[in-house]
């Protein structure tokens, strides 16, 4: 039986004045309330009921704010969930996180702002993980079924020859070999909105096949290998839900519409995903 993940959920905050905190009028993004719970506990919830993950670690936010909402002190006073300091950036604090864990364990990277995560979303994305050989697995989606579901939203996609692809902020880290890759992430966290720049790391006759429409996913995949030295699967997910983060005040909103009509069973195996219609 393939060993279960150890999660990181990132929550360390971008911006001290984040536009989202600020509308909602809490002291950091990720105790921004999602149908009345701060979705930093709505994602440590679906984590603990997911079959996948043995362990939780929280890297963020800083102390005062978790100390602030009784329930996410108590789950870390408690060992529940493990906290540390969050660092400078994602990429640092993704580093240090992994740095915490045994070698030998699977871990399963997403952020605190992933507010419609559930069980079932996890686990399939970490069962088709453990069963590629590789050293990295990313979470993906298709645009149109993003699109289709959330006809409002505006997501980051990057277009290549056999379709766009949205990322889902999910990653796996397969190998200890894997989580080497936090440091190829340092070089590209600052692009993480603009796809071309991103591509461009990856070399220029890979940004002119981009724009001549002959890079296909597969093609993208190795020459990212290739680059890091590492072998790098995508996981394509069939969950629209999965490619939707609270970036922005608008974000929140349509998250806060999605959650309100649809509250998934507490049961890990359960088989439902959210619904694939925007709010009316």
């Amino acid at each position: 039986m393939p060993r279960r993940f150890t999660a990181v959920v990132l929550a360390g905050d971008r911006n001290p004045h984040d536009p989202v905190a600020a509308s909602a009028n809490v002291l950091c993004k990720a105790l921004t309330p999602i149908d009345g719970t701060p979705m930093v506990v709505r994602v440590l919830n679906a984590l603990a009921s997911s079959h996948s993950i043995e362990a939780s670690i929280l890297c963020g936010p800083e102390w005062p704010a978790i100390s602030h909402d009784k329930t996410l002190a108590n789950r870390v006073l408690s060992g529940q969930i493990r906290w540390i300091q969050p660092q400078a950036t994602p990429s640092l604090s993704a580093y240090h996180a992994m740095a915490s864990v045994d070698r030998e364990n699977p871990i399963l990277l997403t952020t605190a702002d992933h507010a419609l995560i559930h069980p079932t979303l996890i686990d399939t994305f970490c069962d088709a993980a453990a069963a590629t050989s590789g050293d990295i697995a990313v979470g993906i989606a298709r645009h149109n079924i993003v699109q289709t579901a959330f006809p409002t939203t505006r997501r980051t996609a990057v277009q290549l020859q056999d379709g766009a692809y949205c990322g889902c902020n999910l990653f796996a880290f397969l190998t200890p070999q894997g989580r080497d890759a936090a440091k190829f992430w340092r070089r590209v966290e600052r692009h993480r909105k603009n796809p071309i720049r991103i591509i461009g790391i990856l070399g220029w006759r890979t940004v002119f096949q981009y724009f001549l429409g002959r890079l296909s996913l597969t093609h993208t995949l190795a020459r990212l290998s290739h680059k890091i030295g590492l072998t790098v699967h995508a996981i394509e997910l069939p969950f629209p839900e999965a490619a939707l983060d609270v970036d922005t005040v608008s974000d929140w909103a349509l998250v806060q519409d999605i959650a309100r009509s649809f509250r998934p069973a507490q049961d890990p195996q359960h088989n439902q995903s959210l619904p694939t219609e925007g709010p009316e």
